[in-house]
């Protein structure tokens, strides 16, 4: 295995930063680990975003603060949908999935004005657009093959699109720092050749940005699945998509280069604490495991007036039960 020396991050992350996180399936995986850990995090408002337009279109919407009308949405399949967002935002009833757009839209336009860092990644260069009326779209929600056409995005776009929506961030909030990452998850649908060519021209756009912007910055997610793990031992079943084994390397990695030292003393405090919260106890009504619940109270209560900005405040209510 190749042990490749990577730059930290800096500014590295802490537990007083909140963090958006939006982009492909990738962002899953580091947005659940970061909220295990208790960290404020906020994960893909639009829901899982593929292509880099709808990323900036997603934080463009949220920096402006859009609200979805019922001109927005379309029915299709028996479900009320819209062409920007995840499926999981599709809905039987209409005034329903607009709820649920509006929502998460709202929450998301609230958090991004004092984020920290929003962390994007990017998983493909292609783009469908309806032929129609050359809309880009998200998803294709399972619509006819016939209605899209699939294009792969221009190096040149793909960076102006995304520099486009750094500005307006930046100038919303100015002390905002971008994290992107490349999804190492193969897109094997466009073909060997056609899915290298499109991590390609991301990987490309993403090093032009991150040279352009003082606050820009570069996650390695990409090349510690492909260059440095390298193997498929560590991809699932499927051979596309990283394995556990893979993503808590990558979460290690990013442990190590993206928060401080201090951080990763307070989390594996907080993920003791956290563990010993989902522990079901044989026998709750005994002495020992009164004097377990008050040890674990106790501190939490500590950690707490040491980092006030940690929401521990379900699990000191769980310890404190009697």
């Amino acid at each position: 295995m190749l042990n490749p020396v990577f730059p930290a991050l800096s500014p590295q992350i802490t537990y007083a930063d909140r963090i958006l996180l939006t982009g492909s399936c990738f962002t899953e995986h580091i947005h659940d680990r970061l909220a295990q850990h208790k960290f404020s995090v906020l994960g893909n408002p639009h829901g899982i975003l593929f292509n880099p337009l709808s990323v900036a279109s997603g934080l463009d919407s949220y920096i402006a603060g859009k609200q979805y009308t019922e001109n927005d949405l379309f029915y299709l399949n028996e479900l009320w949908n819209s062409w920007d967002h995840h499926t999981r935002f599709s809905h039987p009833d209409k005034q329903q999935a607009l709820t649920l757009i509006n929502s998460a839209q709202q929450a998301a336009a609230n958090f991004i004005q004092q984020a920290g860092f929003v962390i994007i990644t990017l998983g493909s260069a292609f783009q469908y657009y309806l032929k129609e009326n050359n809309r880009p779209v998200a998803n294709n929600h399972r619509g006819p093959a016939q209605w899209f056409e699939k294009r792969l995005l221009e190096t040149t776009y793909i960076t102006d699109t995304l520099s486009h929506t750094l500005e307006n961030l930046i100038h919303h909030n100015p002390g905002v720092q971008v994290l992107f990452t490349i999804s190492p998850v193969r897109h094997i649908r466009d073909g060997v050749v056609d899915n290298n060519r499109s991590k390609a021209r991301l990987l490309e756009s993403v090093h032009t940005l991150c040279a352009r912007y003082m606050q820009a910055h570069y996650f390695p997610a990409y090349e510690l699945v492909i260059d440095v793990l390298r193997d498929y031992r560590f991809y699932d079943i499927d051979m596309v998509h990283p394995n556990y084994a893979a993503t808590s390397f990558v979460w290690e990695q990013f442990a190590d280069l993206c928060l401080t030292q201090e951080t990763r003393v307070v989390m594996k405090e907080v993920l003791d604490i956290t563990t010993a919260r989902n522990h079901r106890p044989r026998f709750p009504a005994t002495e020992a495991h009164r004097k377990f619940k008050a040890d674990y109270t106790a501190r939490i209560q500590s950690l707490i007036s040491r980092y006030p900005f940690l929401n521990l405040q379900e699990e000191l209510n769980y310890f404190r039960e009697l």
